[in-house]
């Protein structure tokens, strides 16, 4: 079973995996990725991400968990010349 190619609540549930959990993990891996979204755009990477119809009541789960998380600061770079 691969859940790339059957990412639907049934599949999911043979699995063992459960929509909330699985919808919360996701948001969190996003906001990792590219916080700072506006919730339509949330929504969108839902709908990419989750494009069965059976995911479909979960798209407003998934952007409230997303906006709930803290924005990550910043990351500052700094490079160091290996010069010698």
């Amino acid at each position: 079973m691969d859940l790339l190619l059957e990412n639907r609540p049934e599949t999911c549930s043979m699995l063992g995996l459960e929509c909330r959990a699985c919808v919360r993990q996701a948001a969190a891996s996003v906001a990792g990725i590219c916080a700072g979204l506006d919730p339509s755009g949330v929504q969108q990477v839902f709908f990419q991400m989750f494009p069965s119809s059976g995911c479909r009541p979960m798209a407003q789960a998934f952007v409230i968990a997303y906006l709930a998380l803290p924005i990550p600061e910043p990351r500052v770079l700094t490079f160091a010349s290996a010069a010698a």
